[in-house]
């Protein structure tokens, strides 16, 4: 068995993975770059060769065959990015097919999860719950337009091919006020992402946030106020491996975007555990487990979930294609995954056989309402 990553050198993606094939005694991956896959070369896959996409990282040069040049840490650019991405996509696939390999990870699949409108949509449809979208919002006039037709007063404004947190805006209205947090820095005309969260106060500077962001296409969603623990908000991201929840954490934060690189941390799993009970627990998987089942061909999918406060309620925000960088966290005591981490229960996953055989991954179906 012999994997091929498709990845960046250097990012700790790729070695995790690596490391994890090397302790199942296994070939080290073959690692193709991200930039070499956007430039068109040649994959020089083989009949049986298991291909893994991982994520583009960071890199600089990757990042501008994907947007195009400028300032990597620069918010925007995400519609081109999206296209040119989908299109490597599809070449992967074609790649794969025409040489007997076999992806790990459904490209249309992925695609969908890159876009927050349709991820939303696929989920709505199979009855996971999520937080209510607000409809054709193409800048700051519509989306107040909106907000006062639905009685919002707080939503959450993502870019619809973002990630990271990048460009995302935690907006609260009232008479006379509005409020604006996210780590989107405005220099002059341009939005620049920062590891600092900031707020914004005035209708001049929120409306231009707004439309700054727009042209790369919104996600509008009700903002659902997170419970908290130790005196913090938290959400949980679940990682699903071959349709079963293997690993958690529980990311926390004084803001409201628990992302770990903008000042999160990792909060008490075991405390969020007991604060919603052994049911509470079990049916807070059980939405992971539907969210994933609708990406059937998705080895692993990452699960954003929002846990409302009374922990009664639950809400998927998020699914990510590439969702187990989570160094240093092993599965659930007792769970398939138990002593690995996220990349180690993925290669387990493919060497029991049992992943993809029925053409479909999930142990929970997503059922279409």
């Amino acid at each position: 068995m012999t994997f091929t990553v498709v990845g960046t050198p250097g990012d700790r993606r790729p070695a995790l993975f690596a490391a994890a094939c090397r302790s199942s005694g296994l070939p080290e991956p073959r690692l193709v770059a991200w930039t070499d896959v956007l430039r068109g070369a040649d994959l020089d896959l083989r009949p049986g060769d298991l291909l893994r996409v991982d994520s583009p990282g960071e890199d600089p040069e990757a990042d501008a065959l994907l947007r195009g040049p400028g300032d990597p840490a620069r918010v925007g650019g995400g519609a081109r990015w999206y296209r040119t991405f989908t299109a490597a996509l599809g070449r992967l696939s074609a790649a794969a097919s025409a040489s007997g390999a076999r992806l790990l990870g459904d490209v249309e699949e992925i695609a969908v999860m890159f876009d927050k409108r349709l991820a939303h949509a696929r989920l709505l449809a199979a009855g996971v719950p999520v937080p209510p979208a607000l409809p054709e919002v193409d800048g700051y006039a519509a989306l107040r337009s909106r907000m006062d037709e639905a009685g919002e007063r707080r939503v959450f404004v993502k870019p619809a091919h973002g990630s990271s947190a990048s460009g995302v805006v935690a907006l609260q209205i009232a008479p006379g006020r509005v409020r604006a947090v996210t780590s989107a820095s405005m220099t002059g005309d341009v939005l620049v992402n920062s590891l600092r969260v900031r707020a914004y106060d005035t209708e001049h500077e929120v409306a231009a946030l707004i439309d700054g962001l727009a042209p790369d296409g919104l996600h509008v969603e009700r903002w659902m106020p997170k419970a908290t623990v130790g005196g913090r908000v938290f959400d949980l991201r679940v990682v699903v491996v071959d349709g079963e929840p293997t690993h958690a954490v529980a990311r926390t934060s004084r803001h409201p975007m628990t992302n770990l690189h903008l000042g999160g941390a990792r909060g008490d799993l075991t405390a969020v555990r007991r604060a919603l009970g052994p049911d509470g627990w079990r049916r807070a998987l059980a939405v992971c487990a539907r969210a994933a089942a609708c990406f059937p061909g998705s080895l692993m999918v990452g699960v954003d979930l929002l846990v409302g406060r009374g922990m009664k309620r639950f809400a998927v925000c998020e699914v990510n294609a590439f969702g187990d960088l989570l160094p240093g966290l092993t599965g659930f005591p007792g769970g398939p995954a138990e002593r690995l981490d996220t990349y180690a229960a993925q290669v387990k996953a493919v060497l029991a056989g049992t992943w993809g055989t029925s053409g479909t991954t999930g142990k929970t179906a997503c059922v279409t309402t």
